[in-house]
This record gives C-alpha cells, structure tokens and sequence, in this order.
C-alpha cells in the first residue's frame, strides 16, 4: 500500500450494538475510502435490514426480493430453516441484488462490525463489480429486473386464478427442470431490455389471447408438393427453424405446437431469469474475490484512521479468515476450492506484484511487477475478464504454491494416478490451464442442442449431446429431464451423444413421450 497519512479520529462505533444513524455514519466513512482511493464506480445503494428468517426466505427463492410462487422454494425453505434452527448451518451475512438501485440485505442480528463489513463487501465491492464488469453489462438489465420481477410475480398469479395452480405449477417444474438450458450463450444484436419483454406482454395482454402458433399455419397443405418437398429437405428445414439450438427453453417458447399463450410467457419468464443469473455463474472467483479484497482493504483503512477499535478489528479479522479459508482436501471440512479464498488470494497477489515484485514476477507478469498502479489492475480485471480468463492471465506461480496446486491424471482404465504436473515452469502453466478449464462453462455444463425436427412429419424432436473428455450424461437425470422437455413439446424426444470431433454417435437414449398433457 503507497504511503498515507493516518487520520487520527475518533471510532464510528464502541460497542456491537446498533442504530441506523450509527449505519448510516458508517457508511459514509465507506464510501470516502471507497470513492477516494479504490476509484469505486457503483449504482445507487438500498441497504435493507431483515430478520434471519427474512435471510431464510430470500435463500429459497433464489436471493431475489420479490419473485413468483413455487413449491420449491418453501421446499428449500423449510430444509434450510430446519439446519439453521438446530445448528447444522449458519446463514450469510448479507444478500446482494444486481439492481439499479443496489439492494444489499443485511441481517439485524449483526453486530455493528459485522454490519460495517457487509456494507463494504456487498453494497460496494459486489456493487462495483455489477455495475462494471464486461458480462454483467453485455447480459443483464440492472435497470430493468426489479421491475420485471414485480411483473412476473404478477403475472403467474394472474395464471393460477386463472389456468389453477396445478396447471401453473406443471409448467414451471418442466420449465425449471430445463433452466440451465435456457440460456444464449453469446451476445445477440437489439436483445430487448428486461423492461421492454414487461411492456412487450402488457401490451399484447391487451389483444385476444392466442391459442396457435403460428408457424403450424405456414406449413403447406399436402397439395403443394413442391413445398412439401423443400420442407423434407433436412437442410432447408433445419435453416427455417434457425437450427441447431441451443437455447432449449426459448425453441420451445416459440416453436412448440401445443402450448398456449400463457404456457409461452412462462418459459419467457423463466428463460430471462436463467439469463439474469448467467453472469454470475461465469464470475463467481472474481466476484467474491472483488468484494472481498475491497471489503479487506477497507476495514483496514478504517482501522488505521483509528475508526474502528481495536476489538471491532479483531472481531472483522475473525470473520475474514473464516470466509477466505481453504481446508486441505483431507480435512473434513473440505468440499472443493473457496472461491472467496482463491479469487482473494489472486488479487492480493496482484497488489503485492504491483508494489514488491520479485524476479520471478518480473518474468512472469512483465507489464504488472514494481508498476506501483494496484488499482488500475484491480480494475481491469475486474471490468475485462470472467472466471476462466481471469485465472489464465493473473494465476501466479506463488498463489499456485501457496495453494499447493498440481496435477494428476486419473484414467478410468489405469490402476495408477499419475502426478502430471508439479513446482515447475511447465508444470506452473499446465495448472493453470488445468485449473481455469473446471471454471469453463462450456466443459462444465452439457452442451445439448436441438438439431432437427420434422414438423410436416411425426414431429419428432431431435437432439444431440456434444460430449466434452469423453463424459456423459447421468442416465436417471437425463431421462428425467427428457420428460420434462416432452411434456413442453408434447411430441416425442429423442437424445444422441456424439463426438464433436467426429459427430461420430456414442451414445444414444431412448425416444421418450410426453407423461403430462400440460
């Protein structure tokens, strides 16, 4: 850290109790540190107090602060309310919302310190990293969600007055079970804003409901020969249907046959939410790690201006180690990397780089060693990079020793682990490719496309599973959700796994029928 004079001030606080002035005195001092020296570019904030069953409650549906109705989610609710109640399962300090404005829960059981920690870590670290980072703007709509949320919520009321709340409910479960599948994977020109697909709806509630889709009206009759044979050519076909796709909810919001009006603005619903939250699960180490090192970097500074007591610094200093702890793989409490740990571990090693390189730094991050400009990193990463490219450009070799990293190849075949990589050079860039693959969505989630479908013929849905490292699909999961998709499409589906470097088929599931006429 460059040199800086050291206020002498009194502490914003002496006790764990709280008032909201003591809140919003606090929160000023952030903001000065925040502003001033990180540079800081954040939407406006709401800071939100709640009881830990309001914590419960916002866990279950999804952190959001006003969202539609769900078995599910009181589901979730009553299980993680059961752990808390009997000690299995703490609860978060906070909740963040990536809106405009900002809303960061925080819990009225915290105390004063707790409550100055949250505010840097949420309401400004992740604040930032919303409002800044390259997919958070390519593919969210801060502006937009609350209002959108309000609408939904609305909405899916309105159908189970209407539709009854088992009809609603079969639809959802179909359309939740496909989630993860219902999402573009890469930016598309004139996306309508959140805001937009709400006025959009309202707009069209105003006009008779439509029960047809109308491509099933494009289809010719059997008479027009020439067209019927264009049709069964598989190539024109599948040009019409913009095929293949990879958006499973959004093909069946627009080209399933059976559905009706409603039953497509829910898949909508839901397909938009499953966006809203794609950018975070792309950016989960650097997310944690931004909010975490500028939540560090803050009660730190507080401290040396003497604003916050010693004891109120022992007490962060408690909670941070705890958040930024990485078990050992055999300790019992060890259940994978800690992104808060990893992503902090990388961007104070950045710091440290910046301020006191070694040879070793010199040699790896040339443009980043004795540059002194800390924070202009910080922020380049923090705008430019997701998960992946974040632990391939700034994955240094000491984080990589102090994390004890290497690798193994582990063949189903062999009766023996291999160590393939160890405290080299080339071994330091092989686990840092290792490592950044496991944060990869396109290996992480199965990329399954619809590839073909004859809608002049049985309707037949087609897809295929492009296996990435030879790994399939869970076979009880996959038939599971292949019912899901047929109920929605109320045609039978069909699933093949291929070899995207041959198209070769290696696997291939039964052809599954609706269960559930919904």
């Amino acid at each position: 850290m460059s040199e800086r004079a050291v206020a002498s001030t009194e502490p914003l606080f002496t006790g764990p109790d709280w008032d909201y002035r003591d809140v919003m005195r606090v929160y000023e001092a952030i903001e000065e540190i925040a502003f001033g020296e990180l540079g800081l570019d954040i939407y406006p904030n709401q800071i939100e107090v709640i009881s830990s069953e309001q914590m419960l409650d916002a866990y279950s549906a999804m952190g959001m602060p006003l969202f539609y109705k769900h078995w599910s989610f009181g589901k979730h609710f009553a299980r993680d309310e059961m752990l808390y109640r009997k000690g299995y399962q703490g609860l978060a300090y906070e909740i963040v919302i990536n809106s405009k404005p900002c809303i960061s829960y925080i819990m009225e059981e915290n105390t004063m310190t707790m409550q100055t920690l949250v505010m840097a870590h949420a309401a400004f670290g992740h604040n930032h990293f919303f409002k800044n980072n390259r997919l958070f703007r390519e593919w969210t709509d801060a502006d937009g969600i609350l209002d959108y949320l309000e609408f939904a919520k609305g909405y899916i009321t309105e159908c189970e007055e209407r539709y009854g709340i088992s009809a609603v409910e079969r639809v959802l479960d179909a359309a939740h079970a496909l989630m993860t599948h219902g999402v573009h994977r890469y930016p598309r020109r004139h996306a309508k804003s959140l805001r937009e697909e709400r006025d959009r709806e309202l707009e069209r509630l105003k006009y008779e409901e439509q029960t047809y889709n109308d491509l099933w009206r494009t289809i010719p009759a059997d008479e027009e020969s020439a067209e019927a044979a264009m049709l069964d050519r598989i190539s024109d076909r599948k040009r019409k249907l913009g095929l293949p796709e990879e958006n499973l909810l959004y093909f069946l919001e627009k080209r399933a046959p059976n559905l009706q009006h409603w039953q497509r603005e829910i898949l909508r619903i839901v397909r938009n939410v499953a966006q809203y939250f794609y950018p975070q699960k792309q950016t989960k180490v650097m997310n944690e790690g931004c909010a975490s090192v500028v939540h560090y970097y803050i009660m730190n500074r507080l401290h040396e201006q003497g604003r916050l007591t010693d004891g109120a610094f022992m007490e962060f200093l408690h909670s941070h180690t705890n958040v930024v702890f990485q078990p050992d793989f055999d300790d019992p409490r060890f259940s994978g990397l800690n992104p808060y740990a990893l992503g902090f571990a990388i961007l104070q090693d950045l710091r440290r780089m910046a301020l006191e390189p070694t040879e070793e730094d010199r040699c790896w991050f040339p443009e980043i060693a004795g540059s002194g400009d800390w924070v202009s990193i910080w922020q380049e990463a923090w705008r430019a990079y997701r998960d992946e490219s974040f632990l391939l450009q700034f994955l240094s070799p000491k984080v990589i020793r102090d994390f004890k990293f290497f690798c193994i190849e582990d063949e189903a075949d062999s009766p023996h682990l291999v160590v393939d990589a160890i405290h080299d050079e080339a071994g330091y860039k092989a686990v840092r490719r290792s490592l950044a693959a496991r944060y990869d969505l396109a290996r992480i989630e199965p990329d399954i496309q619809v590839v073909d479908v004859d809608l002049a013929g049985d309707r037949k849905l087609i897809l295929e599973h492009r296996v990435v490292d030879g790994v399939i699909l869970e076979e009880r999961d996959a038939v599971a959700v292949l019912r899901r998709l047929a109920d929605l499409w109320g045609y039978s589906v069909k699933l093949y796994e291929v070899d995207p470097a041959t198209d070769r088929v290696i696997n291939e599931y039964p052809e599954v029928g609706p269960a559930d006429r919904l």
